[in-house]
C-alpha cells in the first residue's frame, strides 16, 4: 500500500447511529482524558479500553469495534498492532494518536494500514472529526506532517506558488475548511450549500492555486496563514 500524506476522500460509507470506538494507550491519564473527550461526543461510544499492542488486538477481534484509536510507542508496538488488526478484522479502522512527528514513522503506519495518523497536542475536536470522517471512509494525516512527508519524499513543495489572495471571499472560506481536514460534504454543512457547490469551488480554487491536489491546498494555507 502507497503512502498517502492527506485528508482523502473515499467511496462514502454510511455512518453508524453510534461509532464504536477502543482507545489503547498505556498512560492511564492520558487515555482517561480521551475516553472522556470521545465519550462526550454525539454519537461516539468507547467499547473498551487498553494498555498494549496485545491489548488491542484482542479488543478488536472480541468486540470489532468501528475504530481502535492507539498510540505508536505501546507495548509490542503500535505498527504490530494496527497490521494484525488489519489482518484479522479488515472492518475495523485504526486511527495513530501519537506523540511522533517523524515523517518515517507516519509512512510506515499508513503502509500498516492506519487510516488516520494524529499528534498527541491535537483537539479534541479534531479528534472526534478525525473518527468520523475516518468512519465515512476517508484517509487523513495532520496537515502539518502531510507537508513533512511530501519533503521527505523530495517533492517540491515550493513549486506551490498560487497567490490565496486571488481566491473570492467564498473561495477563502473553502480555502480554509478543506485545509483543516474537512470533507466536502462537511463543508457543504458549515456554509449551508450544496457538496455539488463545493466541489465546483474546489476545482477553480486548485486552478487559481496552482495544486493539483488536497494536500498541497493544506500546504498552501500553512505557508500563508491565510484564514476564512
Amino acid at each position: 500500500m502507497e503512502a498517502t500524506t492527506n485528508i482523502r476522500a473515499a467511496n462514502s460509507t454510511a455512518v453508524p447511529a453510534s461509532i464504536r470506538i477502543a482507545v489503547i494507550d498505556d498512560h492511564p491519564i492520558f487515555r482517561e482524558g480521551t475516553v472522556s473527550v470521545l465519550t462526550g461526543a454525539a454519537g461516539i461510544e468507547v467499547v473498551g479500553e487498553g494498555a498494549t499492542a496485545t491489548d488491542a488486538v484482542a479488543i478488536a477481534r472480541e468486540r470489532v469495534p468501528d475504530v481502535v484509536l492507539l498510540d505508536l510507542n505501546l507495548p509490542g508496538g503500535g505498527v504490530n498492532a494496527a497490521e494484525s488488526i488489519a489482518s484479522a478484522c479488515p472492518k475495523v479502522r485504526v486511527v495513530v494518536l501519537t506523540a511522533s512527528e517523524d515523517a518515517e514513522d507516519v509512512t510506515t503506519a499508513l503502509n500498516a494500514g492506519v487510516r488516520g495518523y494524529l499528534l498527541k497536542g491535537s483537539s479534541g475536536h479534531e479528534v472526534v472529526e478525525t473518527v468520523r470522517a475516518v468512519v465515512r471512509g476517508a484517509s487523513y494525516v495532520a496537515p502539518n506532517l502531510a507537508a513533512r512527508l511530501l519533503i521527505s519524499k523530495g517533492k517540491r513543495v515550493e513549486a506551490i506558488d498560487g497567490d490565496p489572495r486571488d481566491l473570492s471571499s467564498r473561495q477563502a472560506e473553502i480555502f480554509a475548511l478543506v485545509s483543516r481536514g474537512m470533507s466536502n460534504k462537511e463543508v457543504a454543512r458549515v456554509l449551508k450549500c450544496t457538496e455539488r457547490t463545493v466541489k465546483h469551488h474546489m476545482t477553480n480554487i486548485m486552478h487559481k492555486l496552482n495544486v493539483r491536489n488536497r494536500v498541497q491546498v493544506a500546504l498552501k494555507f500553512q505557508r500563508t496563514g491565510r484564514s476564512a
